[in-house]
């Protein structure tokens, strides 16, 4: 008896902006051109990322239909268990798949890039919020019959093209739909669009696939560059010789990465600030504090404000970068829409430090800002208008050492020193979990505000611990606690578990 042919069920997991509907459009064209039936649905996603989309398509020989005299029964949404091919455009949509079932070991080919676009939760979490990609790809490859996989955005990036053409070279590559290499190599050229760049990425989709290609390398470990000999500007050589003169070999590379921040981010003399500041902690003679307090304390002293967000959206190399990555041309007009919501506090800390406590703690005065505060807005930074708007907000750098914000972070930055200080000539490993203790303070708006709650609890304990034996580890653990939720409830558990 001869079996009853059945669809060919295909899923794909995209984010937006990555070609998912012109690949599903691709996949349409193919078979279409190759006897089948086909039909596409999909369903865009939110809140994930830039919004994943998930696209299903089914396709079913006409061959086979006009035999039977019917049309097929085709389905509109992908279902667990029922799956032959699922592509994803980046490794955490593949989990996402596992995690719904729609991959199965008998019979899903499951293809997608491992590169990482990291999402919402990831990026605000206190600590390291990353998922582990090793962990995902290992629970792919157990979930699928084949897993196919390798860097799509490398692959697109070197030819200029979007990770689709490379999914859809891929799919050619893995051999799992019934169509030459030929067929699939023209749909992109029916396409019509970016045919050159679409086929080079196509091609090498295929061989990575086929295993016809090198896998990319391992990138190597990074290695901090020395630091520089020399530099044009007087003041910044002044920074190099001081940094030579004074400092360690071993920790001149750290060093130097931190000057060239604050001078990017305020001017020499905030640089030359971070020098006395790192110099005093040399004193102590730990290479393992000095290593550790370069890196955070340039990291705290360069921190988010509304000047440092305008700065950073209004530089050249902002534009060219975004130009980049939508792979507009010089033809194109690129419009940029920032959305903004500035608060209340965020607007007193801008403030001269005297303007921004009374406009903080007034009545009347506080009000009427908030009404101007209470919704956010759009800014177009690539419209003059707007570009001057924040440029002249980047501008207001030169005040910044007078702002409420410099004076409620360098507060917190002398405490903190004061007390490394304190702990380094009797305990320099109690000193040094107090230096990381700066991972605490980090972001902007709320992040920051849940990050000196945690902060300033976590320094509290400092009294209670001194003297004690463990002192180090229980601060260590107190600080891990807190990175590790925003509502402080793992902290109020280490808290009580060191006996506080």
């Amino acid at each position: 008896m001869t079996p009853t042919p059945q669809p060919i069920k295909i899923a794909i997991l995209a984010m937006g902006g990555e070609g998912g509907g012109v690949l599903a459009d691709w996949i349409v064209d193919l078979a279409e051109h190759a006897g089948h039936i086909a039909q596409t649905t999909s369903v865009a996603g939110v809140a994930q990322r830039t919004g994943a989309t998930i696209y299903y398509l089914e396709l079913f020989p006409r061959a086979a239909a006009e035999s039977a005299g019917a049309e097929p029964v085709l389905a509109l949404i992908p279902t667990p268990g029922d799956v032959d091919v699922l592509l994803a455009s980046e490794l955490m949509e593949a989990g996402r798949a596992v995690q719904r079932a729609l991959v199965t070991p008998d019979r899903t080919t499951l293809i997608a890039s491992t590169h990482r676009v990291f999402a919402i939760a990831e990026k605000t979490a206190m600590g390291d919020g990353r998922a582990d990609a090793a962990q995902i790809e290992a629970a792919c490859a157990a979930a699928a019959k084949r897993f196919v996989r390798f860097d799509m955005e490398q692959v697109s990036g070197r030819q200029g093209s979007v990770i689709s053409a490379v999914l859809f070279g891929a799919l050619c590559g893995s051999g799992v739909l019934p169509f030459g290499r030929e067929a699939f190599e023209e749909t992109i050229r029916r396409g019509g669009v970016g045919i050159q760049a679409s086929l080079a990425a196509f091609a090498e989709g295929a061989a990575r696939a086929a295993g016809e290609a090198p896998a990319d390398p391992a990138p190597a470990a990074a290695t901090p560059k020395p630091a520089p000999a020399t530099h044009p500007n007087p003041q910044v050589q002044a920074l190099l010789q001081r940094l030579q003169s004074k400092f360690a070999p071993v920790h001149q590379a750290v060093l130097a990465e931190g000057l060239r921040r604050l001078v990017d981010y305020q001017d020499p003399a905030y640089a030359h600030t971070y020098l006395d500041r790192m110099q005093a902690l040399a004193a102590h003679g730990h290479d393992a504090l000095t290593a550790e307090a370069a890196r955070h304390l340039a990291l705290w002293m360069s921190y988010e404000d509304t000047v440092r967000v305008a700065d950073l959206k209004t530089r050249a190399t902002r534009f060219e970068r975004v130009r980049s990555e939508v792979k507009s041309d010089d033809a194109q007009v690129l419009q940029i829409d920032e959305f903004m919501h500035p608060r209340l506090q965020e607007i007193c800390e801008t403030l001269p430090a005297s303007w921004g406590r009374w406009l903080m703690n007034s009545d009347a005065p506080r009000r009427f800002v908030e009404r101007f505060t209470a919704k956010g807005s759009v800014v177009q930074t690539s419209s003059l208008g707007g570009f001057l708007l924040l440029y002249l907000l980047a501008g207001l750098r030169r005040f910044r050492r007078g702002s409420l914000r410099y004076a409620q972070e360098n507060a917190r930055i002398e405490a903190w020193l004061q007390a490394v200080h304190a702990a380094a000539p009797t305990d320099p490993a109690l000193a040094l979990e107090i230096v990381r203790c700066q991972r605490l303070v980090k972001g902007y708006s709320d992040t920051h505000e849940r990050g000196v709650r945690s902060f300033e609890r976590v320094m509290a304990a400092l009294p209670r611990l001194a003297g004690r034996a463990d002192a180090a580890p229980a601060l260590a653990r107190l600080r891990e606690a807190a990175l590790a939720d925003e509502h402080g409830k793992a902290l109020d558990a280490a808290w009580a578990a060191a006996a506080l």
